[in-house]
């Protein structure tokens, strides 16, 4: 995050004329731009087309001869557990492929949860929590990831806001939480290129996320490794696999690790894949055997003909960053040169979106003022557990699926709109 800065006031208001002028013209305009969600453009779903006829009449069978048009299988391919256990970073006996959305596997693996319990539990989330009079808690850190909220939510498990740091959590915070309370179940956590943060957990924090005492020995932390290979730029962060650092910690079972293609091939028709240890997946395969007699096993082959290997993914997600850089440039040049000393940001290296924080009181405001002149933002207060912003300062810019021009055009709405608003919240 850019240094967070007081707005000078009297220079906003030597510039109000001129806001005031431009916003105006930005009504008069008729825009209508959406950077509502982090959605890829039609030029990234169109790096994938070829996997529509990767497939061929005669080529249906997998590598150990299974036929891919039929039933079975059930936590998928061998070839595609042993790609995607490489995605991951797990063991190819760790990992089970999933349906075109880790956001579905996520929902099921709570829901079993709560009905069922995990290894480690003595009995369901739910029986638990009306044993001892109180609700499944998860921990929540903020700014976050409104879909993870919203689970919560359905589900009926209480939230606790935890900050994020420039480490990438509050790990002193987790850890007190987390020894205090046995109806504290899970934690949620985007690891690499947060989101809307960007940031990257630091190695640190994962060591001691596997290590803490945890109150409830049926604890679990939500990895949702979304972003793992959306790098913007050459770096690649060395990270640590919280898988590992469990096994190292004798803690094999506390994380249930998440992952998907839906950001790599086409958002509808990807694959999804969720990880973790032998018991993990016993568990996770005993439930799906109710659910389905197989999943989507032509889907599987389309994507190994297609990407083949870990190699493949990697060649093929620096054609996505070529398309989306320029875009992530743009906002960076735009806050940078239009709000330097009015409000922070995010520059982050890879992932699908920009953090900014307003002047406090701020953020529902601008949103409002910008939608009234033809810019759609995601919803002030999205990204804290129950839509609440404590500070109403963050707002998420989501800058993939705009084309170039009308992400700059947005851009200046966006900080002409932070600007009117802070001078509103100053009078």
């Amino acid at each position: 995050m850019s240094k967070t800065n007081q707005p000078n006031l009297a220079a906003l208001r030597a510039e109000e004329p001129s806001l005031k002028s431009r916003y105006a013209a930005f009504q008069a305009a008729g825009l209508a731009l959406d950077m509502t969600r982090g959605k890829p453009c039609a030029q990234q779903l169109d790096l994938s087309l070829d996997m529509l006829t990767v497939l061929t009449r005669d080529d249906y069978k997998a590598a150990d001869g299974t036929d891919c048009r039929n039933y079975g299988g059930l936590d998928g391919l061998p070839e595609a557990k042993a790609l995607f256990a490489e995605f991951l970073g797990v063991q190819k006996d760790e990992v089970i492929i999933g349906g075109n959305s880790s956001l579905a596997l996520m929902h099921d693996t709570l829901a079993r949860a709560m009905s069922h319990g995990v290894p480690g539990g003595a009995a369901s989330w739910t029986s638990q929590a009306a044993a001892q009079g109180g609700k499944v808690k998860f921990i929540c850190p903020a700014p976050g990831y409104d879909r993870h909220f919203a689970l919560c939510e359905h589900f009926g498990i209480e939230m606790i806001t935890v900050d994020l740091g420039e480490s990438g959590l509050d790990i002193d915070a987790v850890e007190r939480l987390v020894a205090s309370d046995e109806l504290i179940k899970g934690l949620w956590l985007v690891p690499k290129y947060g989101n809307p943060s960007g940031l990257i957990v630091s190695n640190e924090v994962i060591a001691r996320l596997a290590r803490m005492k945890c109150a409830a020995p049926d604890f679990r932390v939500y990895w949702d490794d979304a972003y793992t290979v959306h790098h913007l730029t050459d770096a690649r962060p060395d990270q640590l696999n919280l898988q590992s650092a469990c096994k190292a910690a004798g803690t094999d079972d506390r994380v249930l690790l998440f992952g998907s293609t839906s950001k790599i091939s086409f958002s509808g028709s990807g694959i999804a894949v969720v990880g973790g240890s032998a018991a993990n997946m016993a568990w996770y395969r005993g439930h799906l055997g109710f659910q389905t007699i197989g999943p989507d096993k032509l889907n599987q082959l389309r994507h190994l003909r297609f990407f083949k290997d870990m190699a493949g993914i990697e060649a093929h997600m620096k054609k996505h960053a070529a398309v989306i850089k320029p875009k992530f440039d743009a906002v960076a040049s735009a806050l940078k040169s239009q709000l330097e000393g009015v409000a922070s940001w995010t520059t982050p290296t890879g992932g699908y979106f920009v953090s900014v924080d307003t002047p406090d009181g701020c953020a529902k405001r601008t949103v409002q003022l910008a939608k009234a002149a033809g810019v759609s933002l995601t919803g002030a207060g999205a990204t804290f557990p129950y839509g609440k912003d404590p500070r109403d300062r963050n707002i998420r810019v989501a800058p993939t699926l705009p084309s170039l021009a009308d992400i700059e055009k947005a851009m200046d709405v966006f900080c002409v709109c932070v600007k009117l608003a802070a001078l509103e919240k100053s009078q």
